[in-house]
């Protein structure tokens, strides 16, 4: 199974989000509800079941870090990189630095994304996205042109 939708969460005052009942089952299974929280480019957080992170860190830090810019992402990422486990009410507690890198307060969303979610603040979410579909030239990249959408 592949995360996928939009959920809207509430943090509480501990920094605490509850994951979406849906994907709750699905990550015990998955990775006994062991994840991983790491920062993104775009000011939000990337949460991963513990395996697919594993697996994406491998694959990351096999780059050369010679390159600045691979070393840049793999500095960013994996030294940001955070252990997280589901508790009994399916709530994980998000550090308050990881909170305040991406704006975090109490209104957030969390986006599947195949693998992984990405958790934003609600509003900068939705202030992402009118930036992007204003700037929408409609030309879509090559690697997307060819998955015919």
């Amino acid at each position: 199974m592949l995360f996928r939708g939009t959920n809207k969460l509430t943090l509480d005052v501990k920094g605490r989000m509850v994951m979406p009942t849906r994907y709750r089952e699905r990550l015990q299974e998955l990775c006994g509800g062991r994840l991983v929280v790491t920062v993104d480019r775009d000011r939000c957080l990337l949460i991963y079941p513990l395996p697919d992170w594993e697996e994406f860190e491998r694959k990351l830090m096999r780059l050369s870090a010679m390159n600045r810019t691979t070393r840049r992402v793999q500095q960013f990422m994996v030294g940001s990189a955070t252990d997280l486990e589901l508790d009994g009410h399916g709530r994980v507690l998000l550090p308050p630095t990881l909170r305040q890198f991406a704006f975090l307060t109490r209104d957030a969303v969390l986006i599947g994304q195949g693998l992984h979610f990405e958790l934003w603040d609600e509003a900068r979410w939705a202030a992402c996205q009118e930036e992007w579909l204003a700037g929408d030239t409609g030309a879509l990249p090559p690697d997307l042109e060819s998955l015919s959408l």
